[in-house]
């Protein structure tokens, strides 16, 4: 109850903000500011069928959310293999861990240029952009995770009789398990943000990236507020329902405690 309390006081501030931030602008500068009021009542019209740039806010909204699944969950498959490649074996991690972190400082926007270059414009550079993005942080974290193992504990199950799969399974998927997840969060994070950045310069007329954009020729800043709320939502969704359970399951499985 104290949770759900201090939940409702947080957003309760952010829409007390929101809304003084409109009045002041509108007052000020003498714009219309999209309160939250005109966003809502906005958001309310779309849902009962009214569009945005000839599509409904749902069409919009699930093709952006099948554009970012689709290469995120490629990002984490390949990711975590890659991962534990690069922790198992020294070697591999010396030669190609450096490359990694050298991909991991290129900001998102600016791999634009390279997915035009490759791919042109679509969804294509959306999904590549995606998945570059997504991808990184999770070989880093699994395959420090992978190096992080206790070598007592290596040693004991060793001694004991396990072999490599029991090894695996026993020892190193618990011991960077939650480095995983970590890796998992910060790359969703990290792949919406770029995806509504490259629907907003690489895409095709659909989106909840490519409303923003448009907005910004047609003056229409209602929808462009509504798509940043869904945006907003779906991250919060994501991360509160999806990433939480992850974890408490996971902290049940293996024994963690709270």
């Amino acid at each position: 109850m104290k949770k759900n309390i201090i939940s409702i006081s947080s957003l309760i501030i952010i829409f007390l903000i929101w809304f003084l931030v409109a009045y002041l602008v509108s007052e000020i500068r003498e714009v219309d500011f999209p309160t939250p009021l005109s966003t809502l009542k906005g958001l309310l019209k779309n849902l009962k069928g009214e569009k945005i740039y000839d599509y409904s806010i749902f069409q919009h909204t699930f093709t952006s959310l099948g554009r970012w699944a689709f290469a995120y969950l490629i990002a984490v498959l390949i990711g975590i293999l890659l991962g534990f490649l690069l922790g198992i074996y020294p070697i591999l991690y010396k030669l190609f861990i450096p490359f990694v972190y050298a991909i991991q400082l290129v900001p998102g926007l600016a791999w634009i240029p390279i997915a035009l270059l490759l791919f042109g414009l679509g969804s294509s550079s959306t999904l590549f952009m995606i998945f570059i993005l997504g991808i990184i942080p999770i070989i880093i974290t699994t395959s420090s995770g992978i190096r992080d193992t206790s070598p007592d504990l290596i040693n004991t199950a060793t001694y004991m009789g396990a072999n490599k799969v029991m090894l695996f399974k026993h020892v190193l998927l618990p011991s960077s398990v939650f480095h995983i997840v970590d890796g998992m969060r910060i790359a969703l994070a990290s792949s919406w943000r770029v995806l509504i950045a490259a629907e907003m310069i690489v895409g095709k007329g659909l989106g909840l990236g490519y409303i923003i954009i448009q907005s910004r020729w047609s003056l229409d800043y209602t929808s462009s507020f509504i798509s940043i709320l869904i945006i907003v939502s779906i991250g919060l969704v994501a991360e509160k329902l999806v990433f939480k359970n992850i974890e408490k399951h996971l902290r049940e499985k293996y024994g963690y405690k709270e």
